[in-house]
């Protein structure tokens, strides 16, 4: 605009300007029309002066940005509230929590808590059962401890160990039960139980008849069962298996009245 102006002023007439004085106005021809527009002119520059020395300032002073954190720049991860360029805080629910390992009979110090845990994991997978079912732990720290011992007729120590006396071993550390020495004695001496009703604990015999029983193990769950072993030692085999699965005789129960604390080991 005040470049407008300039151009304006090129095209009055010089002698306008030059024959202007203060005291002659009166007396002069001009028309007062050309005087005003001329007054009106040297106002109007002088504003524009002045307004650019009031847009100078104002641009020189740094500009303040506010940044508006819209409710897209909010984002949520597991109950946590994170918001872009500010502090995190973490909400803790004061729910108690639930408690998922209980061993109602077989409850471990609390050191050997951790070991229980990974015991129960190591045979979950080895009997094709959940963690949950495997909470007699005594009974997995006993096959644990003798797992892989050699078998030998006649052994009861960790340097070789029978079926027979493995049995009594499990049954005595982790039952507090006292049962004979021998399988045959074993069968001879437990009640007799269908198959489809057998439980962790319970003998399971093989041999060629009820009256030559050779091999006794510990039935632990899913048809598995733990034993000495003249093969491999002890360890874990399963009742369907081709070579114990024509062999087996029966299960059998240990009553817990009758007390063979007498019995040869």
């Amino acid at each position: 605009m005040c470049e407008q102006l300039k151009g304006t002023l090129k095209v009055i007439p010089k002698n306008t300007l030059s024959g202007y004085h203060p005291f002659s106005l009166l007396q002069s021809k001009m028309n007062v029309k050309q005087t005003t527009y001329c007054l009106l002119c040297v106002v109007l520059l002088a504003s524009c002066k002045q307004f650019k020395a009031i847009t100078a300032a104002d641009n020189s002073a740094p500009a303040k940005t506010t940044k508006v954190i819209r409710a897209k720049d909010v984002k949520f991860i597991d109950n946590i509230s994170v918001t872009q360029g500010q502090t995190t805080t973490a909400h803790i629910s004061s729910a108690k929590p639930s408690n998922t390992n209980t061993y109602p009979k077989n409850t471990p110090p609390s050191g050997d808590i951790e070991r229980a845990d990974w015991l129960q994991l190591k045979y979950a997978i080895m009997l094709d059962a959940t963690v949950e079912k495997l909470n007699n732990i005594n009974m997995l720290k006993t096959i644990d401890e003798w797992w892989g011992t050699r078998y030998c007729m006649g052994g009861s120590t960790k340097n070789c160990i029978d079926c027979s006396a493995f049995t009594q071993l499990v049954m005595q550390s982790v039952y507090n039960l006292n049962i004979p020495r021998t399988s045959q004695d074993q069968y001879n001496n437990t009640d007799r139980i269908e198959i489809q009703n057998i439980n962790e604990g319970d003998l399971v015999f093989f041999g060629s008849s009820s009256r030559n029983i050779s091999h006794v193990g510990v039935y632990l769950l899913n048809n598995k069962f733990v034993h000495a072993s003249t093969s491999g030692g002890v360890m874990v085999s399963d009742l369907n298996d081709s070579y114990w699965q024509p062999k087996f005789k029966g299960a059998g129960r240990v009553a817990v009245s009758k007390d063979f604390s007498g019995a040869s080991r």
